[in-house]
């Protein structure tokens, strides 16, 4: 599903326009892009949880070359999913694999 479809899939569940949802979708992701990187958690409870993680520097390989090369430290977001989320993620592949 790309971010057309889910404006219009969101716009018929809340039977708004597409207008409407798409801008309500286009303020919660600057929303909650602006929270994680000022460094807040933002939790949606039955949905996850985004929040910003801090990968230090490390020493990786070249696959091809095997040659070590240095990785800066950075700073991410990271999600993790709620329990509700998972369990209905379960239940669909259960039944994708039946199928």
């Amino acid at each position: 599903m790309n971010k057309k479809e889910l404006v219009e899939k969101a716009a018929a569940e809340a039977d708004v326009t597409n207008k409407i949802a798409g801008e309500v979708l286009a303020a919660i992701l600057s929303t909650v892009q602006t929270a994680i990187a000022s460094g807040d958690k933002v939790s949606l409870p039955g949905f996850g949880a985004f929040e910003m993680v801090h990968k230090p520097a490390r020493t990786a390989r070249n696959p091809a070359t095997g040659a070590e090369i240095h990785v800066a430290e950075s700073w991410g977001p990271k999600f993790k999913p709620g329990s509700e989320f998972k369990e209905l993620v379960n239940a669909g592949g259960k039944r994708a694999a039946a199928a």
